[in-house]
């Protein structure tokens, strides 16, 4: 089935769009650190900055290469989903599409809040994460967990896009939009 691009660009657009609407809200209502619940203590809403990278994890002077690579890699993946438009199946679209629109939502934060917000420089700025998931207590060695790492809804268009790219990885076309010998012995 033939795809239009314009419906998967259409849609990271509205993702970013609502991501973005979302972190500006909550850091213009929140202050650091509150927690409102919305679903008992099960989903709570709070806000707090990542600057580090996925789950918290510092990179000092790296920062400016994990802010740059989220720019970069949405652009990549944009002209990937555009060099492959006629042969993508609908589900490796949006997957792609959902990994667009999450590497974008987060990289708007690292690139550009520091500086709007006058916390950071270009590129230093942290990510707002506000949903906050209570699961029972993990305690491994050194881990220790009372409640999901904090996450935005461009955290959850990644996750939600690797997710389906596993499901539908060995249907995606190549760059000459080639189907795999193997995928096309699979139809």
């Amino acid at each position: 089935m033939k795809n239009n691009i314009t419906k998967y660009y259409l849609i990271a657009t509205i993702l970013i769009i609502i991501d973005q609407v979302t972190k500006i809200t909550i850091k213009q209502l929140f202050d650091y650190g509150e927690v409102l619940p919305v679903i008992s203590n099960i989903i709570q809403l709070t806000y707090i900055e990542n600057t580090g990278i996925a789950f918290g994890i510092e990179l000092g002077w790296a920062k400016i290469f994990a802010s740059l690579m989220s720019i970069i890699l949405g652009g990549l993946l944009v002209y990937y989903l555009y060099k492959i438009r006629k042969e993508v199946p609908f589900i490796a679209g949006i997957a792609i599409t959902l990994i667009i629109a999450g590497a974008f939502g987060n990289g708007i934060d690292r690139c550009f809040y520091g500086v709007i917000y006058g916390t950071a420089p270009l590129f230093y700025g942290g990510v707002v994460d506000f949903i906050l998931v209570d699961i029972p207590d993990i305690n491994f060695w050194f881990l220790q967990y009372t409640h999901f790492p904090v996450f935005n809804i461009a955290d959850s268009c990644v996750t939600c896009g690797v997710i389906l790219l596993l499901f539908v990885h060995n249907k995606i076309p190549f760059f000459n939009n080639e189907i795999p010998k193997q995928v096309r012995n699979d139809n």
